[in-house]
């Protein structure tokens, strides 16, 4: 992995993992809690691609058995996060542009659903059983209701700035078919092409300041 990678990902993912244990782990929402540590490893992995992904996923999830107050064997959200994070990255796009909300969104609720499941499933081979007295099924839904509703904030976002770390030129691109992939989720999500609104506004501004001066000349030479 390059420096700037190895830099950008270590940053985001103890911030995320700060995050998560100090505030979100203390709302005590019904069921399952926001996985912000699994949305960056989404963001990273959707930009990065499976192998950097499954590399960012291994750390994340073994930083988050470590940090207090983790109450399971060390290695076990590690191996979870490891394979999400290369499934998430072989959804990215080979020409790093996305048009569309939809894509990502899938992929957030496919991660929440299946790292939740992988989780309990090693959990099971273990001997943990806390997912049966929660109920399976609740945690599922309340996993994918919370990374859902937190993703349109975080995931964007953190595409972008790896984007801007990586020197992509795709990170400056404007609207239309050319948008990035996190100015892609924005514009389809509320149905505006920022982009295109910018080269929109110059244009017109143009065509004022040309409509203007022709005026002004007509007038003069009348």
């Amino acid at each position: 992995m390059k420096f700037n990678r190895i830099l950008l990902s270590a940053t985001l993912i103890v911030v995320a993992l700060v995050v998560q244990v100090s505030v979100l782990a203390r709302l005590q929402l019904p069921g399952a809690v926001p996985d912000l540590v699994l949305l960056t490893v989404v963001g990273l992995a959707l930009v990065y691609g499976p192998v950097s992904g499954s590399l960012i996923g291994f750390s994340a999830g073994l930083l988050a058995d470590l940090a207090p107050p983790a109450d399971h064997a060390a290695g076990r959200y590690a191996l979870v996060l490891c394979v999400i994070g290369y499934l998430v990255g072989l959804a990215r796009p080979e020409n790093g542009r996305l048009t569309s909300a939809a894509g990502p969104m899938a992929v957030v609720v496919a991660a929440a659903v299946g790292s939740t499941l992988l989780y309990a499933g090693v959990g099971a081979l273990v001997g943990d059983t806390a997912a049966r007295h929660v109920g399976l099924g609740f945690l599922l839904f309340t996993a994918a209701v919370y990374d859902l509703l937190l993703a349109p904030f975080t995931v964007p976002l953190i595409m972008a700035l790896a984007r801007r770390a990586e020197n992509d030129p795709l990170a400056d691109a404007g609207g239309g078919n050319g948008a990035d992939v996190a100015s892609g989720w924005l514009s389809s999500g509320t149905g505006l092409r920022i982009g295109n609104q910018r080269g929109g506004l110059r244009m017109k501004t143009a065509h004022s300041r040309a409509s203007r001066a022709g005026r002004i000349k007509g007038v003069k030479r009348l």
